[in-house]
């Protein structure tokens, strides 16, 4: 990883053979110092100095043909520049090798500025095809002038504009003409796009274009980030996250620290991070050092005392009060079809809290240079933390721009863009550049981590056995009620609720009368700060939900497959609909299928072998990315360890951008998936974190990694997102696959091999 090599000298003078990190070039302000010549990474100084032709907000064209595609998504590893590029450059009719990428400051002009929730290309898919496509129209209209025809009779291909036997390249036509057309919003929906049939890069395989700098370390990463005259910092954390105050400091033993400069409590008027003390020093070692010597005394509240048991016995009281919550579905007729039931079934499952462990710690860097405030950082939601920075500093939002970073591992973590903050009041009260960089250990406890849930599923039966009514009540801690509550809908029944906190429980099963409750846990909003972690929702939600719908099916006595693909009728709300969810449920039952297939579901295995299948929609109902795992375990019954030795996955994400790209992220997903099924977990006790460090927090070792086999379904549908659905179906179907191997079913995640012995010893009792 490149923060664990030195950072560059930001005084020494430029070279080709080191990563640049220039700031206060003349006009350009700032230059990411992977921006630089020969890379694909877009090189700002080049394009100011050369001649260039802008169609619209999201590419430019320079005199040398290159093509430079604005990226406001954050990149942390699934290539989203790559993705995002290949959508425009296909609709102008690029040459691929023409094609760079530039991944954007913070700026109002582009929007909300997000990376999560699958959404990027799904969202960006429209608007940058319609970018490309009048790019492309611009560029053949003035090739036609310079070529003497209509522009009816050209046509673009790999960056030239023809017409019968003659051509003009796209580079030519911008240094020799006069391209000047540039297209409002509306003009860009109203552009007519290519057929499907047309496509010549969306769905090809190609290398990623980041991935050069990332080999060869050009790449850089918030934590490389340095300039001249800066101090390091590292925090000394309060025993909680939100209720700690600052009594007293004592640096008497780090003043004999060399490079040891001070101590100071943060006075933060955004509330991000209270009872922080900062230790400076001239170097990094020496500020975790001195950080160490450093004795502070704190007056904390009552969530000091706070645990996970505590957190999930009250998310059980919640649950138990029928007034409480929010309904996202809630039909009439569910609570008569309960009465009038022949049988009921009702169980309760519990997930436990997760750490994100992203390989770079979170860090920044912040300094005020003329009159603005600058933030490196990597970070994948500037829109949600540059008005909290603004209210630490005291300044307008305007006065605060985030420099983009790669970031060295997301997950959801760096959405809360929380670690910036302290920096940025560091270096106001120092008056100096301050870059903050978390210990492991430190980033752990500091982490929004993925809160504890418990839910409560039940489900009705008539006398024939057909499914009369579904209940899905969950409870967890909410990051957007805690971060941005404007993001927050209101249910049927007028209560508001995170959506990314109880999505997958809305499914697109047809069980009858149906109930969905979602339910804030409060008191672990208090205790520490929820985080959206990979999937979110989903994680917990999906969890439940394809375990209980396993159990309903054996209750019943009917086959899994079978019973699940009976509930997948596609009526009612389940039909799907344009653009997104053509099809609805019916896709969901062919990934179904398909996974069951191909994983020879209904074969011998051996003993105490068994095949479970789980199936997703991904993270919201009108972005649906169908998905079916199915899990191969074998159980040893004596040490109750569960060995995953083959996931089958079938996914239908629609259109398919970057082929590549997918597979890594649908992998990366299932293993995480995997990891938190049968290995991650933490808890929450007296305060704090359990686990710190990867000692004690042991995610998925690669001699566990199974087989993997992935098939995506060819489409030309709407794209879709595909960074969580694997990481939501792989849990599940790990479950039902121990059930079926031994008999023990398993309700709380992760699951460990006490948990297997034990529930082995009451099906033996």
């Amino acid at each position: 990883m490149a923060g664990l090599r030195c950072a560059p000298n930001l005084d020494a003078p430029a070279s080709a053979a080191r990563r640049d990190f220039l700031i206060g070039a003349a006009g350009a302000g700032f230059v990411l110092a992977f921006a630089r010549p020969g890379s694909v990474f877009a090189d700002p100084a080049a394009a100011i100095a050369a001649a260039a032709y802008e169609p619209n907000l999201w590419c430019r064209i320079d005199a040398e043909g290159i093509v430079t595609v604005n990226i406001i998504r954050a990149e942390m590893g699934q290539h989203v520049g790559t993705a995002l590029a290949r959508i425009l450059a296909d609709e102008l009719e690029a040459d691929w090798a023409d094609v760079r990428i530039d991944h954007v400051d913070s700026d109002p002009k582009w929007g909300l500025m997000v990376t999560g929730g699958s959404w990027s290309v799904w969202q960006s898919f429209p608007l940058l095809s319609q970018a490309g496509a009048a790019a492309r129209t611009a560029l053949i209209e003035e090739g036609a002038k310079l070529l003497g025809v209509a522009p009816s009779a050209c046509t673009a291909r790999a960056s030239t504009v023809s017409a019968g036997g003659r051509s003009i390249r796209y580079a030519e036509i911008v240094r020799r003409g006069n391209p000047s057309r540039h297209y409002s919003a509306d003009e860009l929906k109203a552009m007519p796009l290519k057929p499907a049939s047309e496509r010549r890069l969306v769905g090809r395989d190609t290398q990623a274009l980041d991935v050069p700098d990332k080999t060869d370390g050009k790449a850089v990463y918030g934590i490389d980030a340095r300039v001249a005259g800066m101090l390091y910092a590292r925090p000394k954390l309060p025993p909680t996250r939100n209720g700690s105050k600052v009594l007293s400091i004592d640096d008497a033993a780090a003043k004999t620290i060399p490079g040891y400069h001070r101590a100071l409590a943060l006075d933060d008027r955004s509330g991000t991070v209270p009872g922080w003390v900062m230790v400076f020093a001239d170097s990094y070692a020496a500020a975790i050092r001195a950080a160490d010597q450093v004795q502070v005394r704190w007056d904390s509240d009552d969530t000091a005392q706070v645990s996970e048991q505590q957190i999930l016995d009250h998310g059980a009281k919640l649950i138990a009060d029928p007034a409480a919550g929010a309904h996202v579905f809630d039909d009439a007729g569910v609570d008569a079809a309960f009465a009038q039931a022949a049988s009921v079934l009702e169980h309760t499952y519990t997930t436990a809290s997760v750490l994100h462990f992203q390989l770079e710690p979170v860090n920044a860097l912040a300094f005020e240079k003329d009159g603005r405030w600058e933030i490196h950082t990597g970070n994948q939601w500037q829109s949600l933390i540059l008005p909290t920075l603004a209210k630490a500093l005291g300044v307008g939002e305007d006065a605060v721009i985030m420099r983009t970073y790669l970031l060295g591992g997301g997950f959801g973590r760096r959405l809360n863009g929380d670690y910036a903050v302290p920096a940025a009041l560091a270096a106001k009260a120092l008056g100096r550049p301050v870059k903050m960089v978390l210990t492991r250990a430190d980033d752990a406890r500091f982490d929004s981590f993925r809160s504890p849930s418990i839910q409560r599923l039940r489900m009705a039966f008539d006398a024939a056995g057909a499914v009369t009514a579904m209940q899905h009540d969950a409870c967890a801690g909410w990051p957007t009620e805690v971060m941005v509550p404007a993001f927050m809908p209101k249910g049927v029944n007028g209560v508001a609720y995170d959506p990314f906190a109880i999505a997958g429980a809305d499914s697109w099963y047809g069980v009858g009368a149906q109930r969905v409750r979602a339910l804030s846990n409060d008191l672990a909003n208090r205790a520490f700060r929820p985080g959206w972690l990979r999937s979110v929702g989903p994680g917990w939600t999906n969890w439940a939900s394809e375990c209980f719908i396993d159990e309903a099916a054996h209750a019943l006595g009917v086959d899994p497959v079978a019973f699940r693909l009976r509930l997948l009728d596609g009526k009612g709300r389940n039909a799907g609909s344009a653009p997104n969810a053509v099809g609805g449920a019916l896709r969901l039952a062919a990934v179904i299928r398909r996974a069951a297939e191909k994983a020879g579901w209904g074969g011998a295995l051996p003993a105490d072998t068994g095949l479970g299948i789980a199936a997703t929609f991904g993270q919201e109902r009108d972005m649906p990315t169908w998905t079916a795992c199915v899990a191969r375990v074998r159980v040893d019954r004596a040490s109750g360890i569960v060995v995953a030795e083959r996931l089958t996955l079938v996914v239908d994400a629609g259109t398919i951008v970057h082929p590549d790209g997918a597979l890594a992220q649908t992998e990366g997903a299932a293993l995480w998936g995997l990891s938190m099924a049968l290995h991650e977990g933490t808890r929450f006790v007296d305060g704090q974190v359990r686990d710190t460090n990867l000692d004690t927090y042991t995610p998925l070792r690669i001699g566990d990694v199974p087989a993997l086999d992935i098939e995506f379904v060819a489409s030309t549908e709407a794209a879709v997102g595909l960074g969580e659905p694997a990481t939501t179906v792989v849990a599940p179907a790990i479950g039902n696959a121990v059930f079926a191997a031994v008999g023990a079913r398993l309700r709380d995640l992760p699951i460990r091999p006490d948990a297997v012995r034990a529930a082995l010893a009451g099906k033996r009792a």
